[in-house]
């Protein structure tokens, strides 16, 4: 083209632009009815950008410019057969973009990178992302279900979520995605729509679409409002067939074309229009909305006043593929009035049949261009005239980002909606006094909600399969009769409407029926919420939650929310019935036990505890422990629960969160101490009485005026251990008669080890030598055990009851922390529990089950010095009560001012022993080698244990701090782990990150 030609053209075309913006701004005005507040963002671009469009345009003939307006299926996970033959239409018809189905990221931004630098004009890319990347493509991250967020009040976590699925699609190389759906679901028998939709609310649908909508478009990604004109209330999925839609004009300006209404006043880019038979606006035999000119031409852009981009459906739908053939189709939608020809299945025949109806006068070359400008347009605002390669390093961990997580699990809990809470049984209380079991409808194993459960309350689980017969149901029923509360999860529910009932089975309504007769029954639906209506008994249990859809995060939250660790503020976004009616939902409040999230939920960022894994992992690399569990927790929420390594150094096993360690001296504060407390509470105890006062046994000797504020901050002048276990063996190794046996019996009932028990009343010999020991106050604070080993008989002395039935009774049962326990072999399996040290002195074994003090074994396991077993996660209730001043579950289980008071530091002013009550204190505050981490507070306090373990609670920060190891493996000698200061330094990493985001406390 000679330069004068190129000058008229150019010229042509800025005349054809003026007129093309001035056409727009006459049909706003017919429109004027749905004016808009909000201009669609790629009509007004920047000089730069225009220019690029004008050159763009300029630059295409008038095959190309057709094959702007196609955009082709494509799949990442076909062979290159497939994708070569994409790469052909990209380079031979120049096609205008593509839309990405089933597939990963990687290999999807791998063909994004070739086709892009293969195509003339930049491709749009674009994706059908309702729930995020991950309805398409594997290795991503799945936000919730639409119905889900239809349930939730605050519609700024759905702008939020809009937000991060564009940046997560920019990420990827997506241009487009095709939501929200603000489709009006009110037929219950939708068989495509349902849980895709925000409801049947016009006003809640409206609303949350344009939270989504404006999230993606505020960052630079084109929202697609579908399915127009409303696909909520129909009975056939267009997927397979030609729906019918028989309202007046009347009904669908009032109800359907509402949502879209709204999203277009707040600048909506694009809209899909639906495959439906709309005879009140066309009543052509068999025609879609797709194909009319009545509908996209005279509703949306003339009546509607609608400027931005109008895809169609996919055109290889039935609705419009059973009708007429690929080319033909796609012209058809052309002629309707659409934009974009979404999944042409026949590139030439399409441009062939559209130069045919260009030739014939049916589409003008100003239609054609007025098309064209608006994609080139719309690609100059997503970026296209400066595109650059994805970066396919990092992204799939880029896809997964920690904040994105976060919010997917914000916005699941923050749907979940109590439909019922007779007598307030919700979060469950009474651990102690109430039975409770739980089963899984639809499910033949463990579920995810179930071991959710299990973190509150060790719980019997229970199972009806979706194949269940009759005979299996009677067993199911007579194995929980003797409990009386249940709690029931249906798994399995089906997506969609169909002839199944959602999977609810005739045996699932009557186990529902008989449970709602006899026991206290709360039941949580996972899944479609229309599945509610299948199971007929359930407004007589006495509560309900749904929960929308069954993923992990899901059934992990709901599981908090039973026990109240979080609360509730969901409603119905639909009608199921007069007793659930649209907006339902009771606001429950959590926070009565501890609940479990990510760093992000404390406002920490979790690469910002990344020092967390480093120090643990340095730990195992220099064999300071074989494992270790840690756990942090800030405000009763545990952001932090992790295992390490393996139980030993032959790598048999991994460590669980579940595992149970042997947890030392941290049993002096999670047994005896807490007895004490609690007696205190009740008046029956008084740290400034003397031991004498409470132990007959003490009377007459020189422990008996020993004051027990002197002896829980270990300045009473005790002895500071003594071996017990030597007096046992004989010069040449073995031990005495009366002493050992390798079988149990009468005499010898007590386990020690492995095929050695102890004699029954060995135990008061024990206790004989403590009395006979010397005590010399005059040597100030001395660290002794010989106090704590007393305190069973202590406890016992005061109460008539021994100390492990007290403390069951009165503080784990309520708690829900059974899985703390003395002698863990009567009820856990070996595999769960963490071996301790190879013991060459005394017991001559490796100790796997049973307590590593030698004394606390001696005392068949039992003792306030030492023998607790548990996991972090157990450890942490107690600690949680300590952190709450005794308060728990809802109930004050030690009374408020107790821990406050044992807690504080006693003669830190007059003497300079640094410890409180029985806890430890920080001995040098700020010194990183210190028994604290250097940015404890001073008011906070803690223990530690002999076999690597570590627990650290800090009121002004409302931190909770947990380290399980067994550092004594294979032996005591090694102390890397104290040298390394790994335990203290995990700790620091916590108040290093909670500085760097604003939320430290000193406490000075």
């Amino acid at each position: 083209m000679d330069p004068a030609s190129t000058q008229l053209s150019r010229l042509k075309m800025r005349l054809f632009i003026n007129f093309f913006a001035l056409s727009a701004f006459l049909v706003g005005l017919v429109g004027s009815a749905f004016a808009q507040d909000h201009s669609i963002p790629f009509l007004n671009l920047e000089a730069e950008k225009e220019k690029w469009v004008e050159e763009a345009y300029l630059s295409l003939s008038l095959e190309e410019k057709i094959a702007q307006l196609i955009m082709i299926p494509v799949y990442s996970n076909k062979d290159k057969v497939h994708i070569d033959s994409v790469s052909n239409l990209v380079k031979r018809y120049r096609i205008g973009g593509m839309i990405f189905f089933q597939g990963g990221p990687v290999r999807q931004a791998q063909m994004i990178n070739r086709f892009q630098q293969e195509s003339k004009v930049p491709l749009m890319i674009s994706i059908d992302g309702e729930w995020g990347l991950a309805m398409r493509l594997d290795s991503t991250l799945r936000f919730p279900f639409q119905m889900a967020l239809g349930a939730v009040r605050n519609d700024s976590l759905i702008y939020e979520m809009g937000r991060e699925i564009a940046r997560q699609s920019k990420r990827a190389g997506l241009h487009v995605n095709f939501a929200p759906v603000v489709d009006i679901n009110n037929n219950p028998a939708n068989p495509v729509i349902g849980f895709r939709s925000f409801g049947e609310d016009k006003e809640r649908v409206s609303k949350k679409g344009v939270a989504y909508m404006s999230g993606m478009q505020d960052e630079m990604v084109l929202a697609s409002a579908k399915h127009f004109p409303g696909h909520g209330d129909t009975n056939v999925d267009s997927h397979y067939g030609l729906p019918v839609i028989h309202f007046s004009k009347e009904r669908l300006h009032e109800l359907e074309l509402y949502p879209f209404r709204k999203l277009m006043e707040q600048g909506l880019g694009s809209v899909m229009v639906a495959h439906m038979h709309i005879p009140v606006y066309d009543n052509t035999p068999n025609l879609a909305s797709t194909l009319s000119k009545s509908v996209v031409t005279g509703l949306l852009k003339e009546e509607m006043g609608y400027e931005g981009l109008v895809f169609t459906d996919a055109l290889n739908m039935q609705g419009v593929a059973s009708y007429y053939e690929p080319g033909v189709v796609d012209v058809k939608a052309l002629l309707a009035g659409n934009d974009m020809l979404l999944n042409t299945m026949d590139v030439p025949a399409t441009i062939t049949e559209v130069k045919k109806a260009i030739e014939s006068g049916d589409i003008t070359g100003e239609e054609l261009d007025r098309r064209v400008l608006k994609v080139l347009k719309a690609k100059a605002w997503l970026g296209l005239d400066n595109w650059e390669p994805i970066n396919t390093s990092s992204l799939v961990s880029d896809l997964n980002a920690p904040y994105a997580r976060h919010l997917s699990r914000q916005l699941a809990a923050a749907s979940l909606t109590v439909l019922k809470n007779k007598d307030s049984v919700l979060p469950l209380k009474n651990l102690d006094t109430r039975r409770t079991a739980s089963v899984a409808l639809g499910s033949a194993t463990l579920t995810s909600f179930q071991q959710g459960l299990d973190r509150y309350q060790r719980l019997d689980h229970f199972y009806l399969p979706k194949d269940a017969d009759r005979n299996k149901l009677v067993n199911l029923l007579n194995g929980l009769e003797g409990y009386d509360r249940i709690v029931i999860g249906v798994h399995g529910v089906s997506l969609r409407a169909g002839s199944d009932r959602f999977g609810i089975t005739p045996e699932m309504n009557l186990l529902l029926k008989e449970l709602n007769n006899t026991k206290e029954v709360v039941i949580c639906v996972f899944g479609n919420v229309y599945a509610l209506n299948e199971l007929v008994d359930l407004p007589q249990s006495a509560a309900v939650i749904a929960a929308y859809q069954e993923t992990a995060d899901t059934q992990d939250l709901v599981s908090q929310l039973v026990f109240g660790g979080i609360g509730a503020t969901g409603t119905l976004p639909v009608a199921l019935s007069s007793v659930f009616p649209l907006g339902a939902g009771m606001e429950l409040e959590g926070g009565i036990r501890v609940s479990y999230g990510m760093p992000e939920s404390v406002g920490v960022r979790s690469e910002q505890l990344a020092g967390i894994d480093s120090l643990v992992q340095l730990a195992i690399r220099e064999r300071a422990t074989p494992g270790a569990q840690v756990l942090i927790a800030k405000g009763g929420r545990i952001f932090f629960h992790k295992a390490y390594g393996h139980h030993n150094y032959e790598l048999a096993r991994e460590v669980s969160i579940d595992d149970l360690y042997d947890l030392a001296s941290i049993t002096k504060i999670s047994t005896a101490l807490a007895a004490l407390m609690h007696l205190q509470g009740e008046g029956k105890f008084d740290e400034n009485e003397t031991l004498g006062h409470y132990l007959p046994m003490a009377r007459g000797t020189n422990k008996e005026s020993l004051v027990y504020r002197d002896i829980l901050t270990h300045q009473a002048g005790l002895t500071a251990w003594i071996s017990f276990w030597q007096a046992t063996q004989r010069k040449n190794g073995r031990f005495r008669w009366y002493t050992f046996k390798q079988d149990s019996s009468l005499r010898f009932p007590a386990r020690v080890a492995d095929k050695l028990y102890i004699h029954r009343k060995y135990g008061d010999k024990i206790y004989r030598e403590i009395m006979d020991s010397k005590v010399d106050p005059s040597q100030g604070y001395v660290y002794s055990d010989l106090s704590f080993i007393l305190a069973p008989k202590v406890v016992e002395s005061i109460t008539g009851m021994d100390m492990e039935f007290y403390l069951r009774s009165n503080i784990y049962q309520p708690l829900g922390a059974d899985g703390l326990t003395f002698n863990p072999y009567r009820v856990f399996p070996a595999t769960q529990i963490v071996p301790t040290e190879y013991d060459s002195l005394f017991r001559r074994q490796l100790l796997h089950g049973t307590v590593h003090d030698e004394g606390a074994a001696m005392l068949g396991g039992i003792s306030g010095h030492a023998g607790l077993f548990g996991s972090a996660n157990e450890l942490s209730k107690l600690m949680h009560l300590y952190l709450n001043d005794g308060r728990y579950g809802g109930e004050s289980l030690i009374k408020p001012g107790v821990v406050r008071k044992f807690s504080k530091c006693v003669f830190c002013e007059t003497s300079g022993n640094f410890r409180a009550l029985g806890f430890d204190r920080p001995s040098r505050p700020g010194d990183p080698n210190g028994n604290a981490a250097a940015s404890a507070p001073v008011t906070s306090f803690g223990h530690s244990g002999f076999t690597g373990t570590y627990i650290w609670i800090d009121p002004e920060n409302e931190l909770v701090y947990v380290f399980l190891s067994n550092r004594v493996h294979p032996t005591r000698e090694n102390r890397k782990l104290y040298q390394l200061n790994i335990r203290t330094g995990i700790l620091e990493e916590v108040y290093q990150a909670l500085k760097a985001n604003g939320l430290y406390k000193s406490g000075n």
